[in-house]
């Protein structure tokens, strides 16, 4: 079987994932010394490189924008399951732990990966081009997921605090599984040629070009192996944050760092990929994924926690502080500005990126 595998996929990144998945078994939930941390690392890095992999062989076989979904809806999935388990074990002190855990992923795919995609895009073939009709849709429906499930709870006073009431909470999640619902069947159905890439002259791409798509065994076997490789992305990363937590602590900077970290390291897979696809001149594919991706942890995360928090002892903090509330309206400003035309430049990607700096910075200097 290994034989005819190779046939399909380079080697490692066969074994990769299977070895992540090992050794995620022997670390769960053990303290692990200085030279195990240093192979995790190495081991989680080789995982991120062979979901990517993974990821591109089913997209290309599935088509635009279904393959952009299967990545992100994947990662989230896990990153859900995540933060559920680290709310039942964390108790009181995780109860802002879903709220940091989407504000860093919405801060890190709107600003970080957007501004990066922009900028390589747009500095390789000058003018980075994308469909403003489909990457407006997706933007208003994450600034509508993050305004109701985080800003909303600063300002409701049916519980103290920056909490929602559970009729509120209940409201939020359905709102976000709705509105999720609605936009992957636009993306995906109704609408789907506004989130192909297109070229210069605004012609929809319907297929790779000098490309044979994958049969469909390779693909399922891609498929499988790709659920393995984030699996081990997101297990290790849980199992090295300990280690990242006490050198957090150790240089003396802010906890919320730990936060950055861990959603750095899950969302690795994705940001690679929008990458790739910026560098083909495939930007709406990259503006896909990341977006896409932060609509999925939105509208993904709330109702789990919502699910969760029927058993979980503690309080749900989900609003943001003020900080963070005027970092979402700037982003959500210079995003619609940067949608618009439908075209960007290296500046356009340059203010995504200072926008993206400026929230790692209050992260460790709050």
């Amino acid at each position: 079987m290994i034989t005819r595998l190779r046939s399909l996929t380079p080697q490692w990144t066969i074994l990769v994932p299977v070895l992540a998945v090992v050794l995620l078994a022997f670390t769960w939930g053990r303290a692990l010394p200085g030279a195990m941390v240093a192979l995790v690392i190495l081991v989680l890095a080789g995982s991120v490189l062979a979901a990517v992999h993974h990821a591109e062989v089913v997209a290309h076989r599935v088509g635009e924008p279904f393959g952009s979904l299967v990545l992100a809806i994947a990662v989230t999935v896990i990153e859900v399951a995540l933060i559920v388990t680290l709310m039942a074990d964390g108790g009181a002190k995780s109860a802002t732990l879903a709220r940091d855990t989407v504000f860093a992923a919405v801060m890190i795919t709107c600003n970080g990966v957007v501004g990066l995609c922009l900028l390589v895009a747009s500095l390789r073939h000058r003018i980075a081009v994308f469909n403003a009709e489909g990457t407006g849709a997706a933007l208003a429906t994450v600034a509508t997921l993050a305004t109701l499930s985080l800003v909303l709870p600063t300002f409701t006073t049916s519980k103290p605090g920056p909490e929602f009431s559970s009729l509120q909470l209940t409201f939020a999640a359905l709102s976000s599984l709705i509105l999720y619902g609605l936009f992957v069947a636009t993306q995906t159905v109704r609408h789907r040629d506004y989130f192909l890439p297109i070229t210069r002259q605004g012609e929809v791409i319907t297929a790779e070009e000098h490309a044979t798509p994958p049969s469909a065994r390779t693909a399922r076997i891609s498929l499988g192996l790709l659920a393995l490789a984030l699996i081990g992305v997101v297990g290790l990363a849980k199992g090295v944050s300990p280690a990242i937590e006490s050198g957090v602590a150790a240089v003396g900077l802010h906890q919320a760092v730990v936060g950055v970290i861990i959603a750095l390291l899950v969302l690795l897979p994705e940001t690679i990929a929008a990458l790739r696809s910026a560098r083909r001149d495939r930007v709406q594919t990259s503006l896909n994924l990341a977006l896409g991706s932060a609509m999925a942890s939105i509208g993904l995360t709330i109702p789990a926690v919502a699910l969760a928090s029927v058993w979980l002892a503690g309080p749900l903090v989900l609003g943001l502080s003020p900080t963070h509330m005027l970092l979402l309206a700037l982003t959500v400003v210079v995003s619609s500005l940067t949608v618009v035309p439908g075209r960007a430049t290296p500046l356009q990607g340059g203010v995504h990126l200072v926008v993206f700096a400026a929230y790692l910075e209050l992260a460790i200097n709050p």
